[in-house]
């Protein structure tokens, strides 16, 4: 019987306790960054032109003409 009240008490100390690491994150407002990055995607400036302007494009590639320099002699 005695180790159910131990139990119980080690139970509601570990609520106790979370409920009061709650209050104290809650309090100095460490999850606001969170609620910023999930809205993010909901912006408006992301839309097709800054994707546009995010993605880089390929140079077009030269038409190779020997030179001197990459040619080679048998």
């Amino acid at each position: 019987m005695s180790v159910i009240v131990l139990q119980v008490f080690v139970s509601l100390t570990l609520v106790a306790g979370s409920l009061l690491m709650f209050v104290f994150s809650a309090r100095q407002k460490d999850f606001e960054q969170a609620d910023r990055l999930a809205l993010a995607p909901l912006d408006s400036d992301t839309g097709r032109e800054a994707v546009a302007a995010a993605v880089p494009t390929i140079p077009e590639e030269k038409e190779c003409t020997p030179n001197a320099s990459n040619t080679t002699t048998p």
